[in-house]
């Protein structure tokens, strides 16, 4: 039986279950799934993927979505002031604002999905590793000549529906057995500006939950693993605008601006407004603090999340502009929790 026919029984059986889900179940990667439909409702992209993405802004509104194991984000708009270099990309529109890591984009595929609403199409596209790193839904407002026109350029001439084999996934960073915490928590009280902090992190050669537990006491503190929950919910009922990070292995997608509609769903806490939708498994939250980096402007303080391997899964912070202290009314909120 091929991937395909084992695919299709296995929605037979399960008509709800997701994509990613499914490759799971059949211990194969999400890509190789998609895969599965080219010659079909699948069209097999190719590069170079900086040239797509340059034209992502001749689509109009569209729904772009970045998820990782525990969290989904999700916004609405068009693709704005786009600037991709080989080695990092920038959309910095108003609705949609990415940090794009284009040397992570390996393959990408047009795809049509029959529903009963009709035919969903989306583009979509993955790492080394098969792992989905970034997709744009088409909309009804979405220019449809110039989506035709983009798969049309980079429809690749291969279009089997036979995979190459993914690498393996990395395995998880491991915790420097020697830190230098002493070196490290001075140049922390140092910093100018949140960006730097990474740098910080490679310099020690620490990971980033390593550097959030040697910095307990002063520059963080553990808070419970459901308070992204509360968070949200205050930050919807005084009305503070925030901001929501999430990120795969090639994208990190940012929402600014308030939240109004949370909706815990078992598991799941949601953000369910009109232009930002947010899935947060909160179930799957290892550890969650709350962590301060000085800046010129002023003291920043956010929320984040780990998994158990220490990655990311989300960060929320009080919307703030460069040069702008950060608002007051999020430090409060974030004292509740």
């Amino acid at each position: 039986m091929t991937l395909r026919q084992r695919w299709h029984e296995l929605k037979n059986e399960q008509p709800r279950l997701r994509i990613r889900d499914a490759a799971a179940q059949l211990t194969v990667s999400e890509m190789e799934l998609v895969a599965t439909g080219c010659g079909e409702e699948t069209t097999r992209l190719k590069g170079p993927w900086p040239t797509l993405m340059e034209r992502l802004e001749s689509l109009g509104e569209v729904m772009a979505l970045t998820r990782n194991e525990q969290a989904v984000h999700e916004k609405v708009g068009p693709y704005l002031n786009i600037k991709i270099t080989p080695h990092v990309g920038l959309v910095l529109g108003e609705k949609i604002d990415l940090r794009i890591f284009p040397g992570r984009w390996k393959h990408g595929f047009a795809v049509t999905v029959q529903t009963k609403h009709g035919p969903r199409q989306s583009l979509q596209f993955f790492d080394a590793h098969g792992q989905a790193v970034h997709k744009i839904y088409r909309r009804k407002q979405t220019d449809g000549a110039a989506w035709d026109a983009l798969v049309a350029d980079h429809t690749a001439p291969e279009q089997s529906p036979e995979q190459e084999a993914p690498a393996p996934a990395p395995a998880p960073a491991q915790d420097n057995p020697e830190p230098d915490a002493e070196g490290f928590l001075a140049q922390w009280r140092g910093l100018k500006d949140t960006h730097h902090f990474f740098a910080m992190l490679k310099k020690y050669k620490l990971t980033r939950r390593q550097a959030i537990h040697l910095g307990e006491g002063e520059f963080t503190r553990r808070v419970d693993s459901t308070s992204a929950q509360k968070v949200l919910e205050l930050a919807a009922e005084r009305q503070v605008p925030i901001m929501v990070f999430v990120g795969s292995p090639g994208c990190i997608q940012i929402h600014t601006g308030p939240v109004k509609r949370i909706a815990p769903m078992g598991n799941w806490i949601n953000v369910l407004d009109p232009g930002f939708n947010l899935h947060l498994r909160q179930d799957l939250v290892a550890e969650a603090w709350v962590v301060e980096k000085p800046t010129e402007d002023g003291m920043v303080t956010s929320l984040e999340l780990l998994d158990e391997n220490g990655g990311v899964i989300a960060q929320f912070f009080g919307s703030r502009k460069p040069g702008k202290p950060e608002l007051p009314e999020w430090r409060e909120l974030l004292k509740a929790v």
